[in-house]
């Protein structure tokens, strides 16, 4: 775990928000309510926003009628989310590959391609272990993901985007194990320029199978959109996987 690892580094600066401004409340408030309408979650219950940013996801979440704690490794991010704090809302600035919370939430979830990240894949499965961990037994934990194939199909290789005086070049290839975004940013009124990559693993259905079942979790359903229609491994815009904590 190093200070320079592409996510801090780039998820802490502040062109992260620039360029991806666009992630809105109302669209996290709506991918929420179809969750929350098909898991039928009791009012009351305990949730994990595992990789919360600064809390998109968290508040909708919380408007439901549910006790929500929201973990990022960003102080940025959390920064800017402490300022939805409530009595049934709740951020910590903490790196989910170390244990948090044992045994206490009744649902966790993990939003738009918030894992892979890691170097290793005992880093992964730290993780991974670290969110299992957190549910109590029949407790139900709900990852969103990339689909691989589909992202390879339609991978845009480049692109150039002005937000503000702020001109982001970005750069998307991939090989057999990840993909990576490189985003060369050039501030015109600061006179800045910085580049940063994100890297994400290329996790398919069997990996996430493996990995949560070795966590004592068994994957329940699959949808392939924020229209929670079923899985397609060609077609699909997304991997959204529900699994079960069955076992400790």
């Amino acid at each position: 775990m190093q200070a320079n690892e592409w996510f801090r580094l780039w998820f802490g600066s502040p062109y992260y928000d620039v360029l991806y401004r666009n992630r809105n409340k109302e669209e996290a408030a709506k991918l929420i309510d179809k969750l929350v309408n098909y898991l039928n979650i009791p009012t009351g219950s305990y949730v994990l926003d595992a990789a919360c940013g600064k809390g998109r996801h968290s508040i909708a979440l919380a408007a439901n009628g549910f006790d929500v704690t929201g973990i990022d490794i960003c102080p940025f991010a959390i920064e800017g989310a402490k300022k939805y704090e409530t009595d049934h809302l709740h951020f910590y600035l903490h790196d989910m590959r170390l244990p948090f919370y044992i045994n206490y939430f009744n649902y966790a979830f993990n939003f738009f391609t918030s894992f892979g990240y890691f170097r290793t894949m005992r880093e992964h499965n730290d993780a991974m272990r670290t969110i299992a961990q957190s549910l109590k037994i029949n407790g139900v934990f709900t990852i969103d993901y990339l689909n691989v194939q589909f992202a390879e199909a339609n991978l845009k290789s480049k692109e150039s985007v002005e937000i503000e005086n702020i001109f982001f070049d970005i750069e998307r290839h991939s090989d057999e194990k990840y993909f990576y975004k490189k985003i060369a940013v050039h501030d015109t009124l600061k006179n800045i320029n910085e580049e940063f990559t994100e890297r994400v693993e290329k996790f398919s259905l069997g990996d996430f199978t493996n990995m949560l079942s070795y966590q004592g979790l068994k994957i329940e359903n699959v949808f392939g959109d924020y229209d929670l229609n079923k899985y397609d491994a060609k077609n699909s815009t997304r991997m959204i996987i529900l699994a079960k904590k069955i076992h400790v």
